[in-house]
């Protein structure tokens, strides 16, 4: 039966050529869109390079501060003292890795004035992201204990500092006015990776700032890495136990914090913001609203079209409904030309896509970030396919159910 279906699907289709480009045109156009934006928030928010220990991870980026009296509040990120004081001594996480924000910091090499985004780590940085290691290797934590200048720098900042040479390990670099020894080469990140993006990272124990002031606020952020992910709700329940006995400093008179999952970090200080995720599922009920009247229009337009292929095909429906076809057989089958319809959109969405995704790569837009269409961005392209196959085929279907057979006969 699907085969007929089938048949006469793409007989249908072949019928009104025009109808059929426009009805095609909108799918593909509205999952075109939709693959590449699931696509740039996949590689944002999923576990890619050097953050691929994401699903065991929490992360600590922002602090709040608050007057109840005044109503006033302060949010940024935590102080090297405040992580390394609260945090780093934690009894669940297996590592602790705390680093600055990226800061640009100018050099200048052959009279050119090279911008270099500069990061402080602690040691346990290195061991919670996975860095590729194109040359050397990390600092240690003794180096780091001797306040020794010295540095890892991405693979562009080895390309655009010294050119193209074979090894750049023991050779100086300079920012800041300061001259590091690099110890090591990894590959580049994109800028999207907030937490492990940089193009020198360095010891903390180097910066200009005092990391051992004793304040809350400051420039620092923290990954708590977990054995397995069933130890990320102790790690939350014990950092919530050690934030709950923290003072305010400031005249504040509130003080809160939360181990987060990667995003819900970041959503954590905005109106979003809640103590069970971040905010994560109130992110997702907000996307799957915009979603879905994205896919309104469209759909609107479809069932405009759609029922105007019923009209053209009521002396059709009145023969079968003459030689004894159910309202529901009908039903059916109009439900299912419409999800080939869908389907045939989604395939040249999906191939839309990938040349789309492979023009953003080539043109280095941000640069070494890699967007793909992977099993994710696929899955949900193809739930897409069905519910707006489904929205735009119910009610037409369910009008061309209703149809009299004399009044379907006479209308030809």
């Amino acid at each position: 039966m699907l085969k007929n279906y089938f048949k006469i699907a793409i007989a249908v289709l072949k019928r009104r050529k025009f109808f059929t480009f426009i009805s095609l045109f909108g799918i593909s156009f509205t999952l075109t869109i939709l693959i590449v934006m699931t696509a740039f928030v996949d590689n944002i928010t999923g576990a890619n390079y050097p953050e691929v220990n994401r699903e065991r991870s929490l992360y600590i980026t922002t602090l709040q501060q608050k007057n109840v009296k005044y109503f006033s509040q302060q949010n940024g990120p935590a102080s090297f003292y405040y992580l390394d004081h609260y945090v780093r001594t934690l009894k669940t996480p297996a590592k602790v890795a705390i680093s600055s924000l990226f800061s640009p910091t100018n050099t200048y090499i052959n009279n050119k004035k090279l911008v270099i985004n500069l990061k402080y780590t602690n040691d346990a940085y290195w061991d919670v992201m996975e860095y590729k290691f194109i040359e050397g290797k990390p600092y240690t934590l003794q180096q780091i204990n001797n306040g020794e200048r010295i540095a890892v720098i991405s693979e562009d900042t080895k390309k655009n500092y010294f050119g193209d040479v074979p090894n750049v390990v023991g050779k100086y670099i300079e920012a800041d006015n300061v001259q590091y020894r690099v110890a090591g080469v990894v590959k580049s990140v994109p800028a999207t990776m907030f937490v492990s993006y940089a193009d020198l990272y360095v010891p903390y124990t180097v910066s200009k700032t005092d990391y051992k002031h004793k304040s809350l606020m400051g420039n620092y952020t923290a990954i708590l890495l977990g054995n397995s992910k069933e130890d990320l709700p102790k790690i939350k329940a014990e950092y919530a136990s050690v934030v709950s006995k923290i003072k305010p400093d400031g005249g504040f008179d509130v003080f809160v914090s939360g181990a987060d999952p990667y995003l819900g970090s970041f959503l954590r200080a905005t109106p979003l913001g809640d103590s069970r995720n971040g905010g994560i599922s109130k992110l997702i009920f907000i996307g799957s609203i915009f979603v879905l009247l994205f896919m309104l229009l469209p759909t609107l337009n479809l069932i405009n079209i759609n029922i105007s292929r019923i009209m053209e095909r009521s002396s059709e429906i009145g023969v079968r409904k003459a030689f004894g076809a159910s309202g529901m057989t009908l039903v059916g089958q109009f439900i299912v030309e419409n999800i080939i319809l869908t389907f045939f959109g989604c395939i040249i969405g999906i191939a839309l896509s990938f040349l789309i995704l492979q023009v953003l790569n080539n043109s280095n837009l941000i640069a070494n970030m890699h967007l793909t269409v992977n099993l994710t961005v696929l899955f949900f392209s193809l739930v897409a396919c069905v519910v707006f196959g489904l929205l735009s085929g119910v009610y037409p279907a369910w009008r061309m159910s209703r149809l009299q057979v004399v009044t379907a006969l006479k209308a030809q």
